[in-house]
């Protein structure tokens, strides 16, 4: 470990990186030169190594804790961590997504510059959040069309619920003359989505409530902070801060994750969310699955293509 060096740890991209972890009861610490987490048993503690290199996101549930050392090495890997509650959620940092990013200045500045170009123009912004919203329906749709398992739940982009639903949104996005109308448009999206995915599983009388203690809810919550985490690292490594939304508002602490998270939530989080629900699956079944599904469909690369693309746009022409 002598010659090892905190730039051998940058070689995998962060859209490449394939690991995200929810770790509870146990400790973090380094050891030899590696981030490891140890959990304690009656006769004998057990370690186990975390590859910071191929790691986007740690959540550190119930019961945890994280030595000086080990966040200095996961600084210098560019891993995000964030602190949450039992199951992964809610996330901790009152009821706002905040998350320890590394503090690195040595990264892109073309992305932000770009960002800025048209931030402070309301109808360029406006321009900004119709491609967030396009590039939304096109993942649902390609997703929902490709993905053999989902098709076998009943998901399928070509059922007329969904047509109609994207039909809408679609219109009503060309349509819009503000955010508070992309927004407004997305609510009735989604609350159609979500009447599509509770009757294509079963799920009787669902009401889309963030602090419900029904499995549906749980694993929705659960999921959209998975979601987040994607969406927080793409920001970190593009250099763009949080602050700069198009969509959920210019003085929400961390809108701009929440624009970037929703381009795969209802594409990838949702159906999964109401099918595990259905299958009685748990927590750490759920979020393999929802894992999984991230790695398939590659989501965090789509994430990082949306906002470079949307970044180094010419809005001037």
């Amino acid at each position: 470990m002598d010659d090892f060096s905190s730039l051998d740890m940058k070689t995998i991209l962060h859209s490449k990186r394939a690991n995200l972890f929810y770790l509870e009861h146990c400790r973090v610490m380094q050891k030899d030169g590696r981030v490891l987490y140890l959990t304690e048993g009656k006769k004998e503690n057990h370690y186990f190594n975390i590859p910071i290199a191929n790691t986007t996101v740690i959540l550190l549930g119930t019961g945890t804790s994280i030595t000086q050392a080990a966040m200095r090495m996961l600084a210098k890997a560019g891993v995000l961590v964030g602190f949450c509650g039992g199951g992964g959620t809610p996330l901790h940092m009152a009821a706002e997504v905040e998350w320890l990013s590394p503090q690195s200045e040595y990264r892109p500045t073309e992305y932000v510059q770009g960002w800025l170009s048209f931030w402070f123009d309301d109808a360029l912004r406006l321009v900004a959040a119709r491609q967030f919203q396009e590039a939304r329906m096109a993942f649902i749709q390609k997703v929902w069309s490709k993905d053999g398992e989902l098709k076998k739940q009943g998901f399928n982009v070509n059922d007329h619920a969904v047509e109609k639903a994207l039909a809408q949104l679609e219109l009503k996005t060309k349509r819009a003359n503000s955010a508070t109308d992309l927004l407004t448009s997305e609510a009735q999206f989604t609350k159609a989505i979500y009447k599509y995915a509770a009757n294509n599983t079963g799920t009787e009388e669902f009401t889309r409530q963030h602090d419900s203690a029904d499995t549906a809810n749980d694993f929705l919550n659960h999921g959209n902070y998975l979601a987040y985490g994607l969406a927080a690292s793409c920001l970190w490594v593009l250099g763009i801060p949080h602050g700069f939304a198009v969509m959920h508002g210019k003085t929400r602490r961390g809108a701009l994750v929440f624009d970037v998270a929703d381009l795969i939530k209802d594409a990838l989080v949702l159906p999964w969310a109401f099918i595990c629900a259905s299958e009685g699956a748990t927590e750490q079944e759920f979020r393999q699955q929802v894992l999984q599904a991230f790695a398939d469909h590659k989501a965090l690369d789509f994430m990082f293509d949306t906002v470079k693309r949307i970044a180094l746009e010419d809005y001037q022409s």
